[in-house]
């Protein structure tokens, strides 16, 4: 298929991108500088010109697609992400920048669009499984996510599809992680929440693929990552990787300041993928967490050090 991506060099764009590449697809990958470009040219792609807001760029990039895949966001790491201001750019690219992204798919006759979001928005549940039937909890961190699905499923229609993936945490070697792993290493709380409660993950190695299963999927909405995981153990393969016997939790102060951007990050989601298991076929290289998931970023930040 001819494919185009919109965020691709973010962390689940350039996964797709590769992804895409490796599986023999033509990609044109919207490039914001000639260095991005320089990038997403060495991975096999095509690089375009052009700029997300500006719907007649975004339609001439179109022209000639199948399918595209927004994976456009901009999410800040680190303790930027407890100030509401820094999320604005991110916002922004889930509201209008969806908006754009559909209007020129549809100008365009593409057939098939492709909205990354986040398992985030689900309402805790506790102990109880979560599919995409579940509730939703929508405040003023989710909303924007929530915006990008409702687009993504007006696009649809007899003749157009429309696929929402919404990805569980995601943990690899990417910007958070190495953040988390760096603030293991200095032994700072980094649990959110309740020990007890569910985590939904994702490997970074995954990412890519469910986009490309994306590509036969029926319209609809999709959970996609491994299988969950408690919040302790989770906190606990930071410890170990960095070699410190625990981890503490973060206090109400911390959350308080967060406010409503970290609350998400507290819920109980115990997700479950199986529904786009069942609808593509696929299933996760790195389907349960362990400490090795942390070895990718760990050796990053190294290097760095």
């Amino acid at each position: 298929m001819k494919v185009a991506v919109v965020g691709a060099t973010g962390v689940v764009g350039s996964a797709t991108v590769r992804a895409l590449v490796g599986s023999g697809h033509d990609v044109f990958a919207l490039a914001r500088t000639h260095d991005k470009g320089t990038l997403l040219e060495s991975w096999g792609a095509t690089a375009v010109p052009a700029d997300l807001f500006d719907r007649g760029s975004l339609v001439a990039m179109f022209e000639g697609c199948d399918v595209v895949v927004n994976a456009a966001t901009r999410i800040p790491v680190g303790l930027r992400a407890l100030r509401s201001s820094a999320w604005r750019e991110n916002d922004r690219l889930r509201t209008a920048g969806a908006r754009t992204v559909a209007e020129a798919a549809r100008a365009a006759h593409v057939r098939r669009v492709i909205q990354e979001s986040v398992s985030l928005v689900y309402a805790d549940q506790g102990e109880s499984w979560i599919d995409e039937q579940s509730p939703l909890d929508i405040n003023g961190a989710t909303e924007p996510s929530c915006v990008a699905e409702s687009v993504a499923q007006d696009f649809q229609s007899d003749l157009r599809q429309g696929v929402v993936l919404r990805f569980g945490t995601i943990v690899g070697d990417d910007p958070m992680t190495r953040f988390y792993l760096e603030a293991a290493r200095r032994g700072r709380a980094i649990g959110l929440g309740s020990p007890e409660g569910w985590v939904h993950p994702v490997h970074t190695d995954d990412l890519g693929t469910a986009v490309v299963a994306a590509l036969g999927a029926p319209s609809g909405v999709y959970n996609v990552g491994a299988a969950p995981v408690r919040r302790r153990e989770l906190v606990q393969g930071y410890a170990d990787i960095v070699g410190r016997r625990s981890l503490a939790f973060a206090g109400p102060l911390l959350r308080r300041f967060g406010g409503a951007r970290t609350e998400p990050a507290t819920r109980s989601l115990r997700v479950t993928s199986e529904h786009f298991r069942a609808s593509t076929g696929w299933t996760p290289r790195r389907d349960e967490f362990d400490v090795s998931w942390l070895e990718g970023a760990q050796m990053a930040t190294r290097a760095v050090r």
